[in-house]
C-alpha cells in the first residue's frame, strides 16, 4: 500500500487526460507560449506575463509546468499584479515554505495555502474570465507510475482547475503526490520540463519560450537523485524519471537553442544570472528577479512581435 503521506486526494471532478481530442488534432495556432517551472524562479515568468498583460499581447496557446503553469492561470485570467501578490507578497507567511509544514504534512510548501486559501480567499482568482478565455491553455503533470508525462487542457478540467495546477507544482521530496481517476500526479517538469515538443505536436507554428535560467545553464546529475528508489520505492516510472530528468533538460535546452539559431523559435531568458533557489524566501531577491522578468519582456517584445509576425 501507498502511504498516505505521500498522496494529495482528489475527490470528484471530471478530469480527462486527452488534450489531443479528434477536434483538435488538426488544429494550427498561430502563436504560443512555453513556460518552464523552477520553482520560486518562477517570479521571473511572472515579470515576464506582467508586460505581455500591460501591452495586451495574449497568446492564442499556452502551455506551462510546475511554477509556469501557476503564473499563466493568472495571465489566463487576465489578473495584472496577481502574480507577484501570491508570491512575493505571501512567501513570508509563515505557512508559505517552512521546515514546519515538510515535517507536520509532509510538504515544504504550504500547498493548502497556495491552492486553496489564496485563491479562494485571500486573493480570489477570477475562475469566470479564466474559464470563458479563447485561449488554449496546457497544464503539464507526470503520471508517477509511468513517469511519463499528462496533459490537461483548462476546458477539460473546468471544475478541478486547482488541483491540476497543484499537481504540476507538487515537487518531488517537497510536496504529496495529486491522485485523481486512480491517477498519481506530480510535478509536470519531471517528465516535460520545458514542453516544447508537446507545443509543435499540437500544432503551434511559431513558439515564445520563456526560461528561468541565463543561457548557458546546463543541469548536473544530483547526488539525491538516488534516494529516489526508496523514497518512491513502489513508482518505477517517477524513479527512473527523477534520475535521468538532468539530461532530459540539458537535452531539451539543446534543441531549443538549436531552434532559436534557426529563427523557429523565440527565447526570452534571464539576462542576469540570478541565484535563486527553488525555494528561496527572500523577498528583496524575488522581488528583483520579477523586475528583470518585466524589463527583458520590455526589451524583447519588438523583437519577438517581428518573429511572430513575419
Amino acid at each position: 500500500m501507498t502511504s498516505q503521506k505521500f498522496i494529495y486526494d482528489v475527490q470528484g471532478g471530471n478530469i480527462f487526460t486527452s488534450s489531443t481530442r479528434k477536434e483538435e488534432r488538426h488544429k494550427v495556432f498561430k502563436d504560443g507560449l512555453v513556460l518552464e517551472g523552477g520553482g520560486m524562479r518562477g517570479v521571473y515568468t511572472a515579470g515576464v506575463l506582467e508586460y505581455f498583460m500591460e501591452q495586451n499581447r495574449y497568446f492564442t496557446y499556452i502551455i506551462g509546468v510546475s511554477a509556469g503553469a501557476c503564473h499563466a492561470s493568472s495571465y489566463v485570467s487576465r489578473q495584472p499584479g496577481r502574480n507577484k501578490s501570491v508570491t512575493i507578497d505571501y512567501v513570508t507567511h509563515p505557512d508559505y515554505i517552512s521546515i514546519k509544514n515538510l515535517l507536520m504534512r509532509k510538504e515544504l510548501f504550504g500547498m493548502d495555502l497556495i491552492f486553496d486559501h489564496i485563491p479562494n480567499k485571500l486573493v480570489p482568482f477570477d475562475f469566470t474570465t479564466f474559464h470563458s478565455s479563447k485561449q488554449h491553455f496546457i497544464i503539464g503533470t507526470t503520471d508517477c507510475e509511468t513517469g511519463k508525462p499528462v496533459y490537461f487542457e483548462k476546458s477539460e478540467c473546468a471544475t478541478d482547475i486547482l488541483s491540476i495546477v497543484r499537481a504540476s507544482s507538487s515537487l518531488p521530496f517537497m510536496s504529496k503526490a495529486v491522485i485523481h481517476q486512480n491517477k498519481f500526479l506530480m510535478d509536470g517538469g519531471i517528465s516535460d520540463p520545458i514542453p516544447i515538443q508537446k507545443a509543435l505536436q499540437d500544432g503551434v507554428q511559431k513558439s515564445v519560450i520563456v526560461l528561468t535560467k541565463a543561457k548557458g545553464y546546463r543541469k548536473k546529475p544530483s547526488f539525491f537523485s538516488k534516494t529516489t528508489r526508496y523514497f518512491y520505492k513502489n513508482y518505477g516510472g517517477l524513479t527512473h524519471a527523477l534520475e535521468t530528468r538532468w539530461k532530459l533538460y540539458n537535452d531539451t535546452l539543446d534543441t531549443i537553442e538549436r531552434l532559436e539559431e534557426e529563427g523557429k523559435v523565440f527565447v526570452i531568458r534571464p539576462s542576469q544570472d540570478f541565484k535563486i533557489k527553488r525555494a528561496e524566501r527572500d523577498a528583496s531577491k524575488l522581488e528583483n528577479m520579477h523586475t528583470q522578468g518585466y524589463l527583458d519582456a520590455r526589451d524583447a517584445f519588438q523583437s519577438m512581435e517581428n518573429f511572430l509576425n513575419n
